[in-house]
């Protein structure tokens, strides 16, 4: 996708160097239809530049800054010089995110769709995300909810979503906690394998969660979560606590949550 208005002073942009001139080099700029930027040969690297080629090549990808920009001229300046290393890389991610996501519309929408439902999908999603990226990137991992607050209609949102999750590697987050159950009854196994059952949920854990119970040390029981983020890894694991907890107390036990294990049992 890309835009067909004009690039900010300030912005960073991605380009191809598409022509290279003793005063400085063109940039054809790969998120914006039709627009070609210039950077002066005092914008390509510091210091004196002897040659220009000796710093840039014809077909390279760069990042440059935009300087200026005379819409009536159709004339950007560009600086290759004062994007740092860190701005490069970070700016060089998004921009393959990017293109990742314009084949994933591609894939949810079909290769023979026309620019008017393309646009009209893409611009729905972007007044509710960042980027499109960010919105397949919830779609993959919240699914339709994702998408509610999005002016779709319902076979662009299921489409989105399917592609979201066939093609989207969602990061994750793990927490750990740990639980101690006690039980003095007769049948405090039992009361204990009820609560770490309790503990994992009786198979309601939310789609996109994992959640694992295990055995560490009497009474002392692990609980690993992994999840999409850390809010949602947390709350999921002391909710399991939790269960655990009223569990083992509803049958006269004694349960307690604590986030590092006990140091006697290290």
């Amino acid at each position: 996708m890309k835009y067909s208005g004009w690039p900010e002073p300030g912005e960073l942009v991605v380009g191809e160097i598409d022509e290279i001139a003793d005063f400085g080099v063109f940039v054809d700029l790969d998120q914006y239809e039709d627009k070609r930027g210039l950077c002066h040969i005092s914008e390509v690297a510091s210091g004196w530049i002897k040659n220009v080629r000796d710093h840039v090549r014809e077909g390279q990808t760069v990042v440059a800054k935009v300087l200026e920009v005379d819409q009536s001229s159709n004339q950007i300046d560009l600086s290759i010089k004062d994007v740092n290393e860190h701005q490069r890389k970070e700016t060089i991610q998004d921009w393959k995110n990017e293109r990742k996501a314009d084949n994933w519309m591609l894939i949810a929408l079909g290769e023979d769709v026309d620019d008017d439902r393309y646009t009209s999908v893409a611009n729905a999603l972007l007044r509710e995300y960042d980027s499109l990226y960010d919105a397949f990137e919830a779609s993959a991992i919240r699914g339709l909810e994702a998408l509610e607050d999005a002016d779709l209609d319902d076979d662009a949102a299921e489409s989105i979503v399917d592609a979201a999750r066939e093609n989207v590697s969602v990061p994750y987050v793990d927490v750990t906690g740990y639980v101690d159950l006690e039980s003095a009854a007769a049948d405090g196994v039992d009361d204990v394998k009820a609560a770490l059952e309790a503990a994992e949920g009786n198979g309601e854990i939310p789609d996109g969660v994992e959640l694992d119970v295990g055995y560490v040390g009497s009474p002392e029981y692990r609980i690993k979560v992994r999840a999409p983020d850390y809010k949602t890894a947390e709350d999921e694991l002391e909710a399991a606590a939790e269960r655990a907890r009223e569990a083992i107390e509803s049958a006269g036990g004694v349960g307690s949550f604590h986030r590092e294990r006990r140091e006697d049992d290290e």
